[in-house]
């Protein structure tokens, strides 16, 4: 009797998520990371120059972008049936599942709160100076400052969860030594003889 091989999937690494999961992993963390340092970085440039005007704008059109990214990561993560569940068991996959959980929300709730600020201001916004921002509900502007107060308690919260969830990712590939952290790389393509 002749053994087979088992095909693989080209969209797929070995011992990994899916490219498309890598892909919008990624892609969400090089965003709030963007978006962080994009608002924080405006408040150490001198006033009145032409970067500190455009940081304004830049972070809108990242917060733009970071929406349908959110919704499109949701949506394959939630009809998907390419992603396996980590190596985990008790505790830690319930912390898991929290911390994901938690991210999503803050996530699409800071999305929700920058557009309300934004549409609480005067002026028209553009994505990356390509087209106008639609204004397609008036937010009172009394409530302006409130709002971003909010987004920013929220950006922070997003912050901390998020390196709460790398150094964890951490300790699986330090301490507990699986691959918990490889399997989200690409870089976790082995060879079929070294998983044995």
């Amino acid at each position: 009797m002749t053994d087979h091989p088992v095909a693989v999937a080209p969209s797929r690494f070995q011992d990994g998520y899916d490219i498309i999961t890598i892909f919008f992993h990624w892609l969400t963390a090089l965003l709030v990371v963007s978006l962080f340092a994009s608002i924080e970085l405006r408040g150490f440039l001198v006033q009145g120059t032409w970067i500190r005007s455009e940081m304004q704008p830049l972070h809108i059109s990242l917060g733009i972008l970071l929406l349908p990214t959110i919704l499109l990561r949701s949506l394959w993560r939630l009809f998907s049936r390419e992603d396996r569940p980590a190596p985990t068991s008790g505790l830690m996959d319930i912390a898991a599942k929290l911390a994901h959980f938690g991210l999503y929300a803050l996530l699409i709730a800071q999305v929700v709160l920058g557009f309300a600020a934004t549409w609480a201001r005067e002026g028209i916004f553009t994505f990356f100076g390509l087209f106008p921002l639609p204004r397609l509900i008036n937010v009172d502007p009394s409530l302006r400052h409130t709002i971003t107060d909010v987004h920013q308690v929220v950006a922070w919260a997003i912050i901390l969860l998020a390196a709460l969830h790398a150094l964890a990712a951490l300790v699986h590939h330090y301490v507990l030594r699986d691959d918990v952290l490889a399997r989200m790389l690409p870089a976790a393509r082995r060879p079929a003889d070294r998983r044995k």
